[in-house]
């Protein structure tokens, strides 16, 4: 039995439902946790380190980064029965919406520091990097998860194309089987 399977065995039948209805969002919000925490690993190793001035390229830098490594999580467990279209056309699809996402992510961290001067020496360095936490890794990445997630259900992993993925074996398979 799969990993997945194996956990919704042990939920209470009316929650294992809810996420078995679920499942797509729930894997993609898990893949954009592990997407957080690279994101923000990245982002802090920078922006404390060879690009303390540049904390919005330092950002940018680690939103490219998380999104190579959100594509392939994505592809191939949160939207593995949905897409079907050429694996080229598909990412360059995947990537025009994640950059889209990029720039919705950063909206807030620049307005934090240029048009609210959350900056030192206008600030304190506590606040700065509070605010710079705030809008940069919660609000902006919010906003970018909510795009990404109708973008990539719309044009990149759009459901009429799935058919011929979904004759693969998944772990949903096991996670349907489950609750028999």
């Amino acid at each position: 039995m799969a990993v997945v399977g194996s956990v919704l065995a042990r939920l209470p039948a009316p929650l294992r439902a809810i996420l078995v209805k679920h499942r797509e969002l729930l894997k993609f919000a898990l893949v954009g946790g592990t997407t957080f925490v690279v994101d923000n690993a990245i982002w802090y190793l920078l922006k404390l380190t060879i690009l303390t001035s540049k904390p919005t390229t330092a950002k940018a830098i680690a939103i490219i980064i998380a999104t190579i490594v959100s594509y392939v999580l994505n592809r191939e467990w949160s939207f593995r029965t949905r897409g079907g279209r050429e694996r080229a056309h598909e990412a360059a699809l995947f990537f025009l919406v994640s950059g889209v996402a990029v720039v919705i992510n950063l909206i807030p961290l620049l307005m934090s520091r240029y048009v609210f001067d959350l900056e030192v020496p206008h600030v304190s360095r506590f606040v700065q990097e509070a605010a710079d936490f705030a809008s940069g890794s919660i609000i902006g990445m919010l906003l970018a998860m909510a795009f990404r997630f109708w973008g990539f259900r719309r044009w990149v992993f759009p459901d009429e194309l799935g058919r011929t993925r979904r004759d693969a074996p998944t772990d949903d398979a096991a996670a349907s089987g489950a609750h028999r």
